[in-house]
């Protein structure tokens, strides 16, 4: 690219189209209109309701009821995809081959063999493909990685990561309790958690083994598992622990873990996930001393979503890295889809080089 063209890349705001506006697509929407170097250009939204909403709080942006028409005629760079998980692949697929950059909400697809085509139809297009495991960019969650990082509690050997919360949304037409939809509730919230235990662990190398349990409060629905739990074993001496509930209330999430030299411990409480107004604190133990340990901006997923956008934009603009390449949320896919064949087998499932 010439020098002329970066400058030119440099000087305008990414149009954006968000293709779905139900509960955390108007989050997506929001988060777009407020980064300074992108433009909400179009948004797609699918019933009469989300449209009306979508037109009265982002007027500047062109609504569409159909995506294939959205892509046709909206002049749009980078397409934030925020539908149910059933729809990534077909959607993102069209976005792709229509030339634009591509933000995809985790799970990533529902196969492996879907998300294998989507990152390779992104390669050979040129576009920047970026899956939307947004705690990566959690000034919470991201200070304990910088932490161990610098070594603050030597060699990682265990994690506990645990979420507490009130049951799912039911989702539009209710597609998060229908299994032929969602694929599995651990495509919905432990993946991201797969994600993170992955991150913490890098320095040990890829996952080895993973064993899985879970059961539910529904037994006309026994697919549907309120309760999840699973051991993630790495190289060497370290491993994690991933523990969900949905019969719980609020929201409440923790990372514990201890090292040779040290520990940590994260949480995270809102009455919702996506709350504005949560509350956190990160604590260290090093050398018999507990320490608080300062987070220097404000820490949630509506928070993170904004930084993550921002990310993506400066993908499209610059060619920098995003936060989470297409490898990596089809590898947090794959691990989820282990977990579930661990919960059939009543097993440990091998995970390395698969």
């Amino acid at each position: 690219m010439a020098d002329s063209d970066v400058t030119l890349q440099q000087m305008h705001a990414v149009r954006v189209a968000v293709i779905g506006y139900g509960a955390w697509g108007r989050h997506h929407a929001r988060a777009v209109a407020s980064v300074p170097d992108a433009e909400l250009t179009a948004i797609c939204a699918r019933s009469p309701e989300s449209a009306a909403d979508a037109r009265r709080e982002h007027p500047n942006a062109t609504v569409y009821d159909d995506y294939l028409t959205l892509l046709e005629k909206a002049d749009v760079e980078l397409c934030d995809v925020v539908l149910p998980s059933d729809l990534h692949y077909d959607v993102s697929r069209a976005v792709l081959e229509s030339g634009r950059h591509l933000l995809l909400e985790k799970p990533m697809t529902l196969d492996i063999a879907r998300g294998r085509e989507l990152i390779e139809l992104a390669r050979a297009r040129g576009r920047v493909l970026a899956v939307g495991h947004e705690l990566r960019l959690s000034s919470l969650w991201g200070k304990v990685k910088d932490l161990i990082d610098r070594g603050a509690i030597g060699e990682p050997l265990y994690a506990l990561i645990e979420l507490w919360r009130h049951p799912y949304r039911p989702g539009s037409g209710g597609w998060k309790y229908d299994i032929q939809r969602v694929g599995s509730w651990i495509l919905e919230e432990p993946i991201h958690f797969f994600d993170l235990a992955r991150w913490y662990f890098s320095s040990a190398g890829e996952p080895v083994s993973i064993y899985a349990r879970a059961n539910g409060t529904r037994t006309d629905h026994p697919e549907l598992h309120d309760n999840f739990s699973a051991i993630v074993n790495f190289p060497g001496r370290g491993y994690a622990v991933i523990s969900q509930t949905l019969t719980g209330w609020e929201h409440h999430q923790t990372a514990k873990l201890t090292g040779s030299d040290g520990a940590m411990w994260a949480s995270w409480s809102g009455v919702t996930d996506r709350t504005g107004e949560p509350t956190y604190n990160l604590k260290l133990q090093t050398g018999g001393v507990i320490a608080d340990v300062k987070i220097e901006r404000p820490s949630g997923e509506v928070y993170e979503l904004v930084d993550e956008v921002a990310a993506v934009v400066a993908a499209v603009r610059v060619g920098t890295p995003v936060p989470c390449t297409g490898d990596d949320g089809l590898w947090a896919v794959a691990m989820c889809l282990k977990a579930a064949s661990s919960l059939e087998s009543g097993q440990p499932v091998l995970v390395a080089g698969d």
